[in-house]
């Protein structure tokens, strides 16, 4: 479809799309999708604009107002928006751009997750496959291909997941020691194991190394060890006959009512009511 909008050349081209329920319910999915020539003097402004917008900026530069500040997006950068909130963007000259509105169950983790890591403008050592997928589903609608809601999610999808990973690689020498902390637990989480012990691995003080393994996980170490401890205990209760004081044991806590009262508080009922909820019969 060709666009009205102002100080948008008329080679420009865009595609509504509406997902069905169950792609609205399961999948990533496109709003509406172009590939922009934009002209000097475009500019865009809204309160907002349910969904999350991408751009990639092919040749030329494009103005972004986030929060209180003004950024300049220039050629082979790519920008990432939450239009849920007041957004601006303009320019003063050409700007060649391919964007996607796009929203899923998902979105806002993956939003939070690639903004907190590299901001809302970036750049890729190699921006080449991660344009790739957006001009793949561009092409979807462009050539009036079959439309596929699981293929529509899976590129977009591989698209975040690059800039993920993109992000992963600029501070893995900053993450890697967490990453091989929780393989540690993962690995001897029936073990006698101590924060200031997981603190000591990753050559970090306690105080540090719990401020920094939350930032990375979410949890405290504690809670991290004893998530891990209580997911073994109930593989454990649904898939073997060992007696509830065994699996304690086996999972790395030191007595009988401490595993019930943690299991308990974790799960919502006990570790007997927990089996008996699975197999009834036992």
């Amino acid at each position: 479809m060709k666009s009205c909008e102002s100080h948008v050349h008329s080679s420009s081209n865009y595609y509504n799309y509406t997902p069905s329920l169950i792609g609205k319910e399961t999948f990533f999915y496109p709003i509406a999708i172009g590939h922009f020539i934009y002209e000097p003097g475009y500019h865009q402004r809204r309160s907002s604009f349910d969904s999350f917008l991408l751009l990639y900026i092919k040749s030329g530069s494009m103005n972004f107002c986030i929060g209180d500040q003004t950024i300049t997006a220039e050629t082979d950068s790519f920008v990432f928006l939450d239009c849920y909130r007041p957004h601006e963007y303009f320019t003063d000259n050409t700007c060649d751009c391919l964007w996607i509105h796009f929203d899923g169950p998902v979105a806002r983790g993956y939003y939070a997750l690639i903004a907190e890591k590299l901001g809302n403008h970036f750049m890729l050592l190699d921006g080449f496959p991660a344009y790739s997928h957006m001009q793949k589903l561009y092409d979807i609608f462009a050539h009036s291909m079959p439309i596929r809601e699981a293929e529509l999610s899976k590129l977009i999808s591989d698209t975040l997941t690059l800039f993920l990973l993109h992000s992963s690689e600029r501070d893995q020498q900053n993450t890697s020691v967490f990453d091989e902390i929780r393989s540690y637990i993962n690995e001897s989480y029936w073990e006698d194991i101590t924060t200031p012990y997981l603190a000591q691995l990753a050559h970090l003080s306690p105080y540090h190394f719990i401020r920094r393994f939350k930032k990375e996980t979410g949890f405290t170490p504690h809670e991290y060890l004893l998530q891990t401890r209580i997911g073994a205990a109930k593989y454990m209760l649904m898939n073997t006959a060992l007696p509830v004081k065994d699996i304690c044991f086996a999972c790395g806590f030191s007595c009988e009512s401490i595993f019930c009262t943690a299991f308990k508080k974790m799960v919502g009922v006990s570790p007997l009511q927990y089996r008996r909820k699975s197999y009834p019969a036992i």
